[in-house]
Formats: C-alpha cells, sequence, structure tokens
C-alpha cells in the first residue's frame, strides 16, 4: 500500500498511457456505418437504394442525389412501401448519422436484408465533397 501512495504520479500516468493507446481502438469499434465512398460505390456497382430518414425541412435544405425521404418516425410504417425489394442494399443517412444508426434496426425488424447507415450522415457526405440535391 505504501508503494502505491509513494508513486501515485508514476501509477497514474501508466493508466493515462493505456487509456490512451486503446482510445483508436475503441473509436473504431464505436464507429459504424459506411463511409462516403463505400456508399457511393454500393450505390453504383448494386444499385443501393438511399433513404433520408431526416424531417422534411432537413430533407428540402440539402439530400443525397436521388435519395428517398423517410422521416424517422414513419420508417416503420412506410419503408416496405418505398423499397420493394428486400434484398436491394439499403443506405440510411441523416444530417449526423446518429439517427440513420437508429433506423438501422428498424430496417432489419422489416426484414431487410443489406441495411447500412452513412457515417457521419451528410457531414461526412459534403466533406468527401459529394453532390447535394436540394428541394
Amino acid at each position: 500500500m505504501k508503494f502505491i501512495i509513494d508513486n501515485w504520479m508514476l501509477i497514474a500516468l501508466a493508466l493515462l498511457s493505456g487509456a490512451l493507446l486503446l482510445a483508436p481502438i475503441i473509436q473504431g469499434a464505436v464507429a459504424t456505418g459506411l463511409g462516403a465512398n463505400e456508399a457511393v460505390q454500393l450505390m453504383n456497382r448494386e444499385k443501393a437504394v438511399v433513404v433520408d430518414v431526416c424531417e422534411p425541412n432537413e430533407f428540402a435544405a440539402g439530400h443525397v442525389v436521388g435519395a428517398k425521404n423517410i422521416p424517422l418516425g414513419d420508417l416503420q410504417a412506410k419503408l416496405s412501401n418505398a423499397v420493394k425489394n428486400k434484398k436491394l442494399p439499403i443506405i440510411l443517412v441523416c444530417q449526423s448519422g446518429a439517427r440513420s444508426g437508429r433506423a438501422v434496426a428498424t430496417a432489419k425488424g422489416l426484414g431487410f436484408e443489406q441495411v447500412h447507415s452513412l457515417g457521419g450522415g451528410l457531414v461526412a457526405w459534403k466533406a468527401a465533397s459529394l453532390p447535394l440535391e436540394k428541394s
């Protein structure tokens, strides 16, 4: 016990350095969703359907070209009508990726097989200099 009390600064430094070494691994595990470039490839190669789960006013301000707007609150009721083929990949999009991350579980619960969230949302899309459409 005396060792711990006498060397508390060294122990704190060792714990802090260990936490800093683990931080990138933890962040990588927490980060979910497709990157913007991966989403474009999925759209081009596999004809993925893009569904924007933002509210209509957010959707009108700017969205991925060709995206369908189904607000998160309406997703359960409207997704099956908007996307008939449940085998097509679906990319869910929102402003930051938080709502689309929650929407993935809803879409999978409806029986869609390939459901992805755009990691970072429209913020990441804009950062990748990809085009937006306004309505």
